[in-house]
């Protein structure tokens, strides 16, 4: 229940916009949820503090204060989801860059495979040539020669010494050639180590881009919630901008309304306690009289203690069980959204009861119903009862925002009788009992006099 109605009292108020609705006030609490529940709360009393003004006016005061709330922590949400994008990303390349390398370090295995393998086959080509060349004719194939440096047959002996001489060389290049296939079989194993880091390496970049997808779609989603509370509070702002003029006259005009209403219960009261005094002054004058008459010496006229609670008893006007929602006192507005009169505040001059709608309003004690039904003080469907004068005290007790009434002006009560049904009438955001006392014309606490 969102409730509460604003009663200004003599000189409290002076209610005015303020000029700038810029700053937000920021919960602080431990956690979120408790941040969201104290954000909930001061826009339920921002609400409190404008539903007698304009129920709309007052939910936007209040969602502003949510907007204003959220705004740093979404911020700093975005800013956060921002860094593991980037986090992401260094990974994803980092691991991109590896790949790269266990790339380049497979095709350069790769190719030495190659090239040893096509020299060993030469080399065997090559032997097998001079072999059988030495083996038909004595000497060396022609290429071979060359190779050595001749180009001619020469003599015998000096032919199969060319020849050995090539048989050697190559046999020795085939014994490299050997021993270089040995370490390719430890390339092969380097290749495949190389393939599987590949494959390993892949597996990690997929998953880290997966990861910096993610990350982009979170940040995009805290950016578009930044984006919209911006834009809300944005809106809300220049929406109460643009309301301003309009409540500050309808401001001025409540004021008036609650001051005629102050100064009546005052005026009555005055008038009650006068009468009450004059009749006290005349008993008293009557009853020095009699004792003069008989005799005896006069008794001085004694005024009565003050003590309206005991002399009033009053009784809760709604079931034991309902509670509080909202106190007698001043209430601070917070600054960024609407403040009174530059005053920062207003003061609330009864309590909250957080009666569901249709709860049965009962009269606090004995007295004159003086006000019932509709009136225009913001109160809607209302009940003034004038408890009179006991002990020199006035009482005046008010319920606001019914559902309907059941008693009518004029009308005597007892107390505890069924008075009017609880309501939102008026301006209100929410079912409940606004619950007023006076006392010799001023408001009073009713949790001093209940």
């Amino acid at each position: 229940m969102v409730g509460g109605r604003a009663k200004v009292a003599g000189s409290v108020l002076a209610i005015a916009l303020a000029a700038s609705l810029g700053t937000a006030p920021l919960a602080r609490a431990d956690n979120l949820d408790d941040q969201q529940a104290a954000l909930n709360a001061e826009s339920a009393r921002v609400q409190q503090s404008l539903e007698f003004v304009d129920a709309n006016i007052a939910k936007a005061a209040g969602d502003l204060v949510i907007y204003q709330g959220r705004l740093p922590g979404a911020q700093q949400a975005l800013l956060e989801a921002q860094g593991r994008v980037a986090s992401a990303v260094k990974e994803a390349e980092a691991l991109a860059a590896r790949v790269d390398l266990a790339q380049q370090s497979k095709a350069k295995i790769t190719e030495q495979l190659e090239n040893d393998k096509q020299k060993i086959t030469d080399t065997k080509k090559l032997i097998g040539q001079i072999a059988a060349q030495a083996y038909k004719s004595g000497g060396v194939p022609t290429n071979v020669a060359l190779l050595f440096g001749s180009n001619d047959g020469g003599n015998l002996t000096e032919t199969m010494d060319l020849a050995n001489q090539a048989m050697r060389s190559q046999n020795a290049t085939m014994t490299k050639l050997t021993q270089q296939s040995a370490t390719n079989v430890n390339s092969q194993a380097r290749l495949a180590a190389v393939e599987q880091e590949i494959r390993d390496l892949k597996a990690k970049a997929d998953a880290a881009l997966e990861r910096e997808k993610a990350a982009r779609d979170d940040a995009a989603a805290k950016k578009a919630e930044v984006d919209k509370l911006i834009s809300d509070t944005t809106r809300l702002n220049s929406q109460l901008q643009a309301a301003k003029p309009g409540i500050q006259t309808q401001l001025q005009q409540v004021k008036s309304m609650q001051d005629a209403v102050a100064a009546e219960i005052s005026e009555r009261d005055r008038k009650l306690r006068e009468a009450w005094l004059a009749e006290q002054q005349r008993l008293a004058a009557a009853a020095a009289a009699a004792a003069q008459a008989q005799g005896q010496a006069p008794q001085p006229y004694v005024p009565p203690v003050s003590n309206p609670r005991s002399g009033f008893g009053l009784i809760h006007p709604v079931p034991g069980n309902i509670p509080i929602t909202s106190g007698f006192g001043w209430r601070a507005t917070p600054p960024g959204t609407i403040d009174f009169y530059g005053q920062g505040g207003y003061m609330h001059t009864g309590i909250d009861f957080g009666a569901p709608c249709g709860t049965p309003v009962y009269a606090a004690a004995a007295g004159t119903v003086f006000s019932a039904g509709w009136g225009n003080d913001g109160g809607g469907n209302r009940v003034k009862i004038s408890h009179g004068v006991i002990n020199g005290d006035s009482l005046t007790t008010i319920y606001y925002h019914n559902t309907s009434v059941v008693v009518s002006s004029g009308q005597q009560v007892s107390q505890g009788q069924l008075i009017a049904y609880s309501g939102t009438t008026g301006n209100s955001t929410g079912c409940h009992v606004h619950f007023e006392t006076w006392v010799n014309g001023q408001a009073t606490d009713p949790m001093n006099l209940l």
